[in-house]
C-alpha cells in the first residue's frame, strides 16, 4: 500500500507542478486509480496528502480540485525564498570554483537566449538551474532541502505571474551577473547574502507595481 501511495502521490504531484494538471483541475480518484493501475485507496491517500500539503482543495459538490494559484502565496513564498537564498548563496560563493562560475556564466548567457525568443518555461527551468548550481555550494542540506520545497510552490504560480514583471527578466540577467562578479571577486558573505536577498524582492516590488487591482476597484487608466 505504502509505495502504491507513494507513487501516486509523486505522479499527481509532478502532474501538478508541470501544469499538466491547472488550478482548479478536477482529481477523479476512480480514473487516476484506473490510469495508476491501483485501488481508488492509494490515490485517496495521496491527494489527502497533497491536500495536507495544499496542493490541492475540496470542494463541495466537485470534490478534489489543484488548488488556485494565489498570487499571495506567491508574494509570501517569494519573501521566504529570498531569506533562504541570501543565506543559501552566501554560504555556497566560497566553495565556487573558478569552473563552477564558468558554468553560471553559461546558464546566464542561455537564460538571455530564451528571453529573446519570448521562452519563459525555458527562463523559468535555466533561472532555476542558475541558483541550484549555486545552492550546490551550500554545506547545509537542510536549507536546501527548504529551497527545493519552496521553489516547487512557486513553480505552481510563477508562470501566472511573470506576464506582469516581463521586464524583471533582463533585469534579473543583469543581477546574476554582478553576483557571479561579486563572488568572483571574494566579496564579503554579508554582501553576497543581501545582494541574493534583495535579487528575490526586486521581483516581489515589481508585481506590486504592476499587479492587476481586484475587482471592482477602478484602476486609474491602463498599467504602464
Amino acid at each position: 500500500m505504502g509505495s502504491k501511495q507513494e507513487h501516486a502521490y509523486q505522479v499527481i504531484r509532478q502532474r501538478i507542478l508541470d501544469g499538466t494538471y491547472g488550478p482548479g483541475y478536477r482529481l477523479v480518484i476512480d480514473a487516476l486509480a484506473r490510469e495508476l493501475g491501483v485501488s481508488p485507496v492509494p490515490v485517496r491517500e495521496a491527494i489527502r496528502r497533497l491536500e495536507a500539503e495544499g496542493w490541492v482543495v475540496y470542494r463541495a459538490h466537485a470534490g478534489a480540485e489543484v488548488a488556485p494559484a494565489d498570487p499571495r502565496q506567491w508574494e509570501h513564498l517569494m519573501e521566504v525564498l529570498a531569506v533562504l537564498e541570501g543565506a543559501a548563496t552566501a554560504a555556497a560563493a566560497p566553495r565556487l570554483a573558478a569552473v563552477d562560475l564558468q558554468h553560471l556564466e553559461s546558464i546566464n548567457r542561455a537564460m538571455a537566449e530564451a528571453l529573446e525568443e519570448l521562452d519563459v518555461m525555458a527562463f523559468g527551468r535555466l533561472n532555476r538551474r542558475f541558483h541550484f548550481t549555486i545552492y550546490a555550494g551550500c554545506p547545509n542540506p537542510y536549507l536546501i532541502e527548504l529551497l527545493h520545497q519552496t521553489w516547487d510552490r512557486l513553480d505552481r504560480i510563477r508562470s501566472t505571474i511573470f506576464r506582469y514583471v516581463p521586464h524583471r527578466g533582463w533585469e534579473s540577467i543583469e543581477e546574476h551577473r554582478q553576483l557571479l562578479e561579486m563572488i568572483r571577486a571574494g566579496a564579503e558573505p554579508e554582501a553576497i547574502e543581501a545582494f541574493a536577498r534583495q535579487h528575490k524582492l526586486r521581483t516581489v516590488a515589481a508585481y506590486r507595481t504592476n499587479r492587476p487591482e481586484p475587482a471592482g476597484v477602478p484602476t486609474g487608466g491602463p498599467a504602464s
